[in-house]
């Protein structure tokens, strides 16, 4: 059984179909990527993944359960998203990441483990006392990484996380995500980046104009995809 089901997702907002007829089937302990341009519908996709909006029709299954607004608040402790825009606590670094295990009152001892342990995974554990908002847009995306790495969801979630980071934040990022799904962890990765969706994901599909056009093992989806359109992408030459 998957980890992930979509069953004929439709989603609008306002008068424009974002999501027409989606379907896929995510394995556990798989990292898939989805890439398609701006506008294609990938973070709605994630949204309605994470259950921060539903479907107007169609189904979401997590773990063999349906996404409703009545289940949802008790699959999302188990889903880590990271946005593309970060937004930190105005406080230390190591406060920013233990606050979701705060909330879950877990004792301070097992909190200090697990939040350096996370911080040791992105490469901040000596930033650990630093303001959090003093830190750069590639530092502050590791942070936000590491509040999710931190709980150990079984899935996670990401959006364009190292869009318009430099190498060495990208690295990192990457690293740690390799390190997560070696770990078990299902991650769905959405990106416009198609090398990095090569450099990581286990299968890859092209979600355009809220259609996912095809989902492929890497090594096919890029050397010889099925669709024309999927060929136009990987060669920059689809316009859109």
């Amino acid at each position: 059984m998957a980890f992930v089901e979509l069953r004929s997702i439709r989603k609008r907002h306002s008068d424009k179909e974002i999501l027409k007829g989606v379907s896929l089937e995510i394995q556990q302990g798989e990292l898939i990527s989805i890439v398609g341009p701006s506008g294609s519908g990938k973070t709605t996709l994630l949204r309605l993944i994470d259950g921060l909006d539903f479907p107007d029709s169609g189904e979401i299954l997590i773990g063999g359960t349906r996404l409703t607004k009545e289940t949802a608040p008790a699959i999302r402790p188990n889903v880590g998203m990271v946005f593309q825009n970060t937004v930190l606590f105005d406080a230390s670094v190591y406060e920013n990441v233990a606050y979701s295990l705060r909330f879950r009152g877990l004792p301070n001892d097992l909190i200090r483990q697990k939040v350096e342990a996370a911080l040791s995974l992105v490469v901040l554990k000596d930033l650990a006392k630093r303001s959090a908002l003093t830190l750069s847009g590639g530092e502050a995306q590791r942070v936000a990484l590491a509040r999710v790495l931190v709980y150990d969801p079984d899935l996670i979630l990401l959006d364009e996380p190292t869009a318009n980071l430099d190498p060495a934040n990208t690295l990192i990022i990457e690293g740690a995500l390799r390190n997560a799904n070696l770990q078990g962890k299902t991650i769905v990765l959405v990106t416009h980046n198609i090398f990095q969706a090569r450099r990581l994901a286990k299968r890859v599909g092209l979600l355009l104009e809220g259609e996912m056009v095809e989902v492929q093992e890497t090594e096919r989806f890029f050397n010889s995809p099925m669709d024309q359109r999927t060929r136009r992408f990987i060669s920059g030459d689809l316009v859109y």
